[in-house]
């Protein structure tokens, strides 16, 4: 049999006609280029053509498969998932204004900023926290202080910076996508604030497709959040719900990620 198949083989580098191999010695170097074709030729005919490997069934026993798990959002309380139609309708509106940043960029990255706008390096996580959502949140404490008249100018480092155009258009993708893992790994062991929402929807706006894995990872895990949120609620008049039901909507629709997606009760 083997014979048959070396025949439909074409020789790339044939042996001389005649050329014997009794003569051969596979445990010495060959001394010229055709003993050591002969060899390997040799070497090859007293190959087994099946091979069986043998296995010790008591170690696989002990080294099973590692399953692995893809966690899906939790499925929202009935009333609390929104239609189908305002989830396309929240599509079209989000691409508009990602269209709309990626045309204007240029004219708006060249705004000045004030000059009490002072946005941290890229890798300061604390800074972006703070910068992002303001002391009031990042450190706990939004019950002081909190009425206007105790205030008589608008202290953003307090409050957080808005996502200003000027200022998200001025964030190179790098930036974009570590500034969105840093709020949303924030996100992870705390409530739901607005300042938060508003900073996730203007970085997923900037966020350019098709996707990084680490951005995959990342949407992934805020629609995850935001559903695990979601089902504690207790009303649907809760002014959450809203800001949830957007974010998981931009991430499993707009994004892709269909199986997080909100399907029709």
């Amino acid at each position: 049999m083997k014979s048959d198949v070396e025949d439909l083989m074409p020789r790339l580098l044939p042996l001389e006609c005649g050329a014997s191999t009794e003569d051969l010695d596979l445990n010495g170097p060959p001394r010229n280029p055709q003993e050591y074709l002969r060899q390997v030729q040799l070497e090859a005919s007293l190959c087994p053509e099946v091979v069986v490997a043998q296995i010790d069934p008591k170690k696989l026993k002990k080294k099973q498969t590692v399953n692995a798990l893809v966690a899906g959002c939790h499925a929202a309380p009935v009333g609390f998932s929104p239609s189908l139609s305002w989830q396309q309708f929240q599509v079209s509106n989000f691409s508009d204004v990602r269209q709309s940043i990626a045309k204007n960029r240029k004219h708006w990255s060249s705004q000045t900023l004030d000059d009490n706008v002072l946005m941290p390096k890229l890798t300061d996580e604390e800074g972006w926290k703070r910068f992002c959502l303001g002391e009031k949140v990042y450190l706990g404490t939004s019950s002081c202080h909190t009425d206007a008249e105790f205030e008589p100018a608008l202290d953003y480092s307090k409050v957080g910076f808005p996502p200003f155009l000027s200022i998200v258009s001025r964030l190179n993708q790098s930036t974009v996508l570590m500034v969105l893992e840093i709020l949303i790994n924030w996100f992870e062991e705390r409530e739901f604030v607005p300042q938060l929402g508003r900073w996730l929807y203007a970085l997923l706006a900037c966020l350019e497709k098709p996707l990084i894995p680490e951005a995959h990872s990342s949407i992934r895990q805020l629609a995850r959040r935001c559903a695990q949120l979601r089902s504690t609620l207790d009303s649907q008049e809760d002014q959450k719900l809203p800001a949830l039901n957007l974010l998981i909507c931009l991430v499993a629709r707009y994004f892709e990620q269909n199986d997080l997606a909100d399907q029709q009760e």
